[in-house]
């Protein structure tokens, strides 16, 4: 009987992968845009980036965050989960390796069409904040 438990634990973890949903979007400016439905425990298992500001129109979501000068949206993927509040969570997935230190960040956005929200849909960031 343990190994049985055993054997679907494993299961389990090895199917979770499979159980989100990722849509990679690519807009004018040819860049990817990634973005991912997904649920909270698995938004607090990956590190998140911190962010330095955080600002929605109800059109677009804007962000400023640490860069050493290659940094741009679809270094990111973003994680939405579909709850009221919608919760939004920013993972960077491409390392910046440059070598330009830009001390007051740099600002990258997205479209709520392309995060797949509702114009004017009421978001929580789950990103640290960094001063």
């Amino acid at each position: 009987m343990r190994q049985a438990t055993i054997r679907a634990a494993v299961a389990a973890v090895a199917l979770l992968p499979l159980l989100g949903g990722c849509v990679i979007y690519s807009n004018e400016g040819g860049e990817k845009i990634t973005v991912a439905a997904s649920d909270r425990a698995s938004a607090q298992t990956e590190a998140l980036e911190a962010v330095r500001k955080v600002d929605f129109d109800g059109q677009r979501l804007t962000v400023v965050v640490g860069s050493n000068g290659c940094t741009e949206a679809s270094s990111f993927e973003v994680k939405i989960k579909d709850t009221d509040p919608a919760e939004l969570s920013l993972i960077r997935r491409a390392p910046d390796l440059c070598k330009a230190l830009v001390r007051e960040g740099v600002t990258v956005s997205w479209t709520y069409a392309e995060l797949g929200l509702e114009a004017g849909q009421p978001v929580r960031v789950l990103n640290p904040i960094s001063l």
